[in-house]
């Protein structure tokens, strides 16, 4: 199994009051991480090759870099 490390952004003041002004207005709880996705980069082809099992098995495929 792939251990996906994820870093919590680092926000001014400013960002945060935004950030909860929205937490309030959509009754959620929002997390801000760093932008390096964990996710890999994949040819067109690959991407077809995943959406073609995601319909064969009806689930969602997420590919993570390793």
């Amino acid at each position: 199994m792939v251990t996906i490390q994820r870093k919590y952004a680092k926000l001014n003041k400013d960002d945060l009051n935004k950030i909860q002004t929205l937490e309030k207005e959509t009754g959620t709880i929002l997390l801000a991480y760093e932008k390096e996705t964990p996710y890999a980069k994949l040819t067109d082809e690959q991407v077809q090759r995943i959406q073609q099992l995601e319909k064969e098995l009806g689930v969602v495929l997420l590919a993570y870099k390793v």
